[in-house]
């Protein structure tokens, strides 16, 4: 291949183009912060300082506190639930050693690390779509999903933990189902959502009645979750494992519940909610319910069947509190676009890859209001 030609495939391979789009708009954000990382990090001074009355900051606040001091009996009070916001230990470890343990280099350890996580995530993606002959560009889908682009911004694990995701299903669709496994530990540690994830692969493995998978799976990757999740109770006195920080709601049973649990606060925000989340989150949620059901009766049990799957029945199920916050339902919809796409693509539903390439790519409107 001659090298102008490699040349631009480099550079407008779907992780390059993620990469560009990522580092220009962390450099618009960070000049509009006046070159503070942490101001993108949104701390609060309620979990911050202590102030009952104070502001109450954002999420990658818990992250930041943990990479600063991750010893449970000091950190503990700058969480508002601590056992949950400790699960997701794996980013704040690694941005406490990328940082040499200097603290005014965490917030902009977190920065690089979730540009290159989700980067990675991009490429890992590409590659298993050209494993499938599918045309690599279809990845940019995941890398600009609005999601992934505002938990990079406000140092939130989800680009980690689905960027080991992605780097997981290749590897066990090369062969190489030991790093696999380590790879789904490691996502587990980033976020507990890609229990998901490994939940499908387990259930497949089961199904198919592969013992020796079954075991190294659940040896290498849920055991020691198992055991970390003991911990954190022991620790923290409350399981790890929630439906979400203070003022949390739980998981719902009847379908949609926590979006509908709108209507009573506000009809008006109820149809604002349908239009604007409605066609990128539900629509493919009730979608992938229909697809990966009637994949199932054809016998095509996959790893990409269960995965989609259970990530529409996750979405499905969504408490109200998740549903009536944007930014956490964009964050949580990170699953379900990683599963849509590659099934989508893996089986060739074309229709589906061009609503997702619209409505997917459309949820960067949020990008530019900031």
């Amino acid at each position: 291949m001659p090298k102008s030609v490699l040349s631009l495939s480099i550079v407008l391979h779907p992780a390059t183009l993620t990469l560009l789009v990522l580092l220009v708009s962390i450099g618009i954000y960070l000049a509009q912060a006046g070159g503070d990382p942490l101001a993108l990090i949104q701390v609060g001074t309620r979990y911050g300082a202590h102030d009952p009355n104070g502001s109450e900051g954002y999420d990658g606040q818990f992250i930041y506190f943990v990479a600063c001091d991750p010893r449970p009996a000091v950190v503990a009070s700058h969480l508002d639930v601590p056992a949950y916001r400790y699960q997701r230990i794996l980013l704040p470890l690694l941005a406490r050693l990328a940082a040499l343990g200097r603290l005014s280099a965490i917030p902009w350890a977190l920065l690089a690390l979730g540009i290159f996580s989700h980067t990675i995530g991009t490429w890992a993606v590409a590659e298993l779509l050209a494993d499938w002959g599918v045309r690599r560009a279809y990845a940019l889908v995941y890398g600009l999903w609005m999601g992934f682009l505002l938990a990079v911004r406000v140092a939130l694990p989800e680009p980690l933990a689905m960027g080991l995701i992605a780097l997981a299903l290749l590897a066990a669709g090369r062969g190489r189902h030991k790093i696999a496994w380590c790879l789904y530990g490691l996502a587990l540690l980033a976020k507990e959502t890609a229990i998901v994830f490994v939940a499908a692969h387990a259930a497949v493995l089961l199904i198919q009645r592969d013992w020796k998978k079954l075991i190294g799976l659940s040896v290498i990757t849920l055991l020691p979750y198992a055991l970390f999740q003991g911990w954190l109770w022991l620790t923290f006195s409350q399981p790890g494992l929630a439906s979400g920080g203070a003022m949390a709601t739980p998981f719902e049973i009847i379908p949609l519940m926590g979006l509908w649990r709108i209507a009573p606060y506000s009809p008006t925000m109820l149809a604002v909610w349908l239009v604007v989340f409605g066609p990128p989150i539900v629509a493919p949620a009730l979608w992938g319910l229909w697809a990966g059901l009637r994949a199932l009766s054809r016998g095509e049990n996959s790893v990409l069947t269960l995965n989609l799957l259970l990530n529409a029945l996750s979405i499905i199920s969504l408490p109200f509190s998740t549903f009536r916050e944007p930014a956490g339902l964009l964050r949580f919809g990170g699953g379900l676009v990683l599963a849509g796409l590659l099934f989508a693509a893996h089986y060739r539903q074309r229709r589906a890859l061009t609503y997702f390439s619209t409505f997917w790519l459309a949820m960067n409107v949020f990008l530019l209001k900031g």
